[in-house]
């Protein structure tokens, strides 16, 4: 199974992307994710979509915005309230995280393999098969 992250980007249309992917594809989405960072002292999150794999070609894609949106544990903002309406809309729990920054990595494609490792590691994508 291919398993890959498909960032869209850091801002609102970007974050709009995300919930029309979840909406569009809700007999597909299994789970929605935050994975919470530290980036030079600001403390931010990233919000992803994670669908079922494709049935051709077992395809498993994780649509992610990218270390854009503030910590919303520590300070609320409407970013994040979307995603959360979204979220109860879809009847999903978001699953929050604490993860290292992508800035810690050499390559973003380092840091994506790391974070897939992790979701397989706590059961939230399939394992390496």
């Amino acid at each position: 199974m291919i398993q890959r992250f498909i960032e869209l980007g850091e801002g609102y249309s970007d974050l709009y992307e995300l919930l029309e992917i979840a909406s569009a594809n809700k007999h597909r989405l299994t789970k929605m994710m935050a994975f919470h960072t530290s980036i030079n002292h600001k403390e931010v999150t990233s919000l992803a979509v994670v669908l079922k794999p494709t049935a051709e070609g077992n395809f498993q894609p994780l649509y992610i915005c990218l270390e854009g949106i503030p910590n919303p544990n520590l300070m609320k903002n409407k970013r994040y309230d979307l995603f959360q309406e979204k979220a109860n809309e879809m009847g999903q729990t978001i699953i929050e995280l604490k993860v290292k920054s992508s800035a810690e990595f050499a390559e973003k494609e380092l840091f994506y393999q790391y974070l897939i490792g992790i979701l397989r590691l706590n059961h939230c994508i399939p394992p390496l098969q």
